[in-house]
């Protein structure tokens, strides 16, 4: 057991039956059983053997769905998995209750122990940011290469567009908003999220948007929603307090691994701005700025992110052999939105201008 691991706790309560997780073509869903955690993990066949193992861990509120136009993207590239972190997605509650952002990254640690998949190529958008940043600094064996979109971060200044979601750590205030929002219908809940984290919502195909109503749905059925959702906003407050070498900028000086950072210049949640200050905190950093683009720059620009991370293995050495580099798996023109800049120093400068 990891020295970061603590002892299961047993389930007590009974999980309710709810329409089942969507799984598009090419994916496969599968549970994991640890001590104390259970995972759903979202997964590729990769196209050929050998292939480097990659996991991508995903936001606050998100799913591992938020990842399978990258995983689709990088198929040719590494061997990916996305999980569901405890009370997300399809995977259950930790049996101990401990959403914060140790008790996620223990939920990371223990599930690439088991699996001895390690070392990986971690992917981390927003709350999975600062989970893989964490997981990075404690563990460096696990990590290859550390991929950051719209990390969670630290910030003293933060943006008026994200203090509604910061008020969900308070407490009385999930139970205040679900009271004014439960005549709220399922695509009125979509369309409010699609905003505050889509640069353009438009962008957001038709069946796009369909597939988000219906796991909104289904997500709305799960008694623990509010409460994973409450905690795990309550984890990433608690995270920013944290001092010493517990703090997650000092955490992330201490990443080891090349570092890819992705920043979007429309994102409401992470201030653009922090872009100079990540760019200066990991030792071996590269940023993406992506002016257009929202909180989920994965989403919006998988094709974009993907070829970054490939420029990136082509300069680490780690790109598999038969890979060209800076060319991911699936056909996708180039969108351009920002450089890639390999210094982190210059990278700072750039974010700052």
């Amino acid at each position: 057991m990891s020295s970061t691991e603590l002892p299961s706790v047993p389930a007590t309560t009974a999980l309710p039956k709810v329409a089942p997780v969507r799984v598009a073509d090419g994916e496969r869903l599968r549970s994991v059983g640890l001590p104390g955690i259970t995972l759903s993990v979202r997964s590729r066949p990769p196209v050929r053997e050998g292939l480097p193992p990659a996991l991508y861990v995903h936001g606050l509120g998100g799913s591992s769905q938020n990842w399978s136009a990258l995983m689709q993207q990088l198929e040719g590239v590494v061997d990916g998995e996305a999980i569901d972190l405890p009370g997300f997605g399809d995977s259950p509650p930790p049996d101990d209750g401990d959403y914060s952002v140790t008790g996620h990254a223990r939920a990371v640690i223990r599930f690439l122990d088991a699996a001895g998949r390690g070392p990986v190529h971690l992917f981390g958008n927003s709350l999975g940011g600062a989970v893989s940043t964490r997981v990075a600094a404690l563990r460096p064996d696990l990590v290859r290469t550390l991929t950051l979109v719209s990390p969670a971060l630290p910030e003293i200044r933060v943006q008026r567009t994200a203090v509604p979601t910061a008020l969900l750590a308070l407490p009385g205030v999930t139970a205040l908003f679900t009271r004014f929002t439960k005549e709220w219908s399922a695509e009125e809940r979509v369309r409010g999220v699609t905003a505050l984290c889509y640069g353009d919502p438009g962008r957001v195909t038709p069946e796009g948007f369909r597939n988000a109503v219906e796991e909104m749905e289904r997500r709305l059925q799960l008694p623990y929603f509010w409460d994973a959702l409450t905690r795990s906003a309550r984890g990433v407050v608690n995270a920013y307090t944290l001092g010493g070498q517990h703090g997650l900028w000092r955490q992330a000086e201490r990443v080891l691994a090349p570092t890819l950072l992705v920043y979007g210049g429309r994102d409401q949640l992470v201030g653009f701005r922090m872009a100079q200050r990540a760019a200066r905190a990991f030792r071996d950093s590269r940023l993406l700025t992506l002016p257009d683009a929202g909180h989920v720059a994965m989403m919006e620009y998988p094709d974009t992110v993907a070829r970054a991370f490939c420029e990136l293995l082509g300069e680490t050495g780690e790109l598999a052999e038969g890979v060209p580099s800076g060319e991911p798996a699936a056909a996708g023109s180039f969108d351009g939105g920002g450089p890639v800049v390999d210094d982190g120093q210059a990278a700072a400068e750039s974010a700052g201008s």
